[in-house]
């Protein structure tokens, strides 16, 4: 008797979504947002978003909100999917929920299988550091966050079974801190003190003293 084999069927690679928290006022700025600041001749949210896609995210979502019609004009983000936060002043948290929200629109098959997450006022976080959190990813139950000496940092990874609970938690500033609080125990820590620098540029001080 002869066993009828069927053929294999390839698997489609697992989508991990780029997510780009960017809308932010600038309040210590002088009212300049983060997302338009500028490093060697590149935004902000340039340099993020390019260090997303160049990380291995098969696209990024950039969340907007102070003067986002500016940044729209002024930005060059192809391949971008772009969102408006028309609640940025409550705080990251809204945004946070915006992306996740957006991550899931329009999508007929299964989604992205995670989103990993970056902070516009970071630039001192490039490819590296998004490539090696972005290789933590097992399933849609990982968590993954860079550390650096051991303090946890972004990008953060956020598997789509933990979407909803983040949603839920994530309110004014503090993101998605809550929730990672209380799922300390399986989040997968990558260090990324000797490829990245994560200090936030929160002031024109800060600003100066880049490189």
């Amino acid at each position: 008797m002869t066993e009828s084999l069927s053929p294999s069927v390839p698997t489609a690679p697992v989508e991990v979504v780029g997510l780009l928290l960017a809308a932010g006022g600038g309040r210590r700025l002088g009212g300049c947002p983060k997302a338009l600041l500028e490093h060697r001749g590149e935004l902000f949210v340039e340099r993020a978003a390019r260090a997303l896609r160049d990380g291995g995210c098969t696209r990024v979502h950039v969340v907007l909100g102070a003067t986002a019609d500016v940044v729209r004009e002024r930005a060059e983000l192809p391949g971008c999917v772009l969102v408006d936060n028309p609640d940025w002043r409550e705080g990251m948290g809204s945004s946070l929920r915006a992306g996740l929200a957006s991550l899931r629109a329009g999508d007929a098959g299964p989604g992205p299988g995670a989103a990993l997450v970056c902070l516009v006022d970071q630039p001192g976080i490039g490819a590296a550091a998004v490539a090696r959190v972005r290789a933590a990813y097992r399933s849609p139950a990982t968590l993954a966050a860079a550390t650096y000496a051991g303090e946890r940092g972004h990008p953060v990874l956020f598997g789509a079974d933990h979407w909803d609970g983040i949603a839920a938690s994530a309110t004014g500033d503090r993101g998605a801190r809550a929730y990672l609080k209380e799922h300390a125990g399986a989040v997968t820590a990558v260090e990324c003190g000797d490829v990245a620098e994560p200090s936030d540029i929160d002031t024109f001080s800060d600003l100066e003293r880049l490189e």
